[in-house]
């Protein structure tokens, strides 16, 4: 499996636990800024620049927050 994929597997996983919060984004987006690397988050970062399929759209929303901030 590519490193993306397991990427974009691990950011819908967090999606899912997070989707139960009404603040499930905000959540998300904390979580990866606190836990992963930075190198994962700019990969997954340039995954959604280029369309992004297959993550979930809390997971989308979360990371472009990610590179706002």
């Amino acid at each position: 499996m590519q490193e993306i994929d397991q990427l974009v597997k691990m950011a819908n996983q967090l999606s899912d636990n997070f989707s139960f919060h009404e603040d499930a984004v905000d959540r998300l987006a904390d979580h990866l800024r606190r836990f992963w690397a930075p190198s994962m988050r700019r990969k997954l970062s340039t995954f959604v620049d280029a369309g992004g399929e297959g993550l979930q759209p809390d997971a989308i929303v979360a990371l472009r927050r990610l590179q706002v901030s």
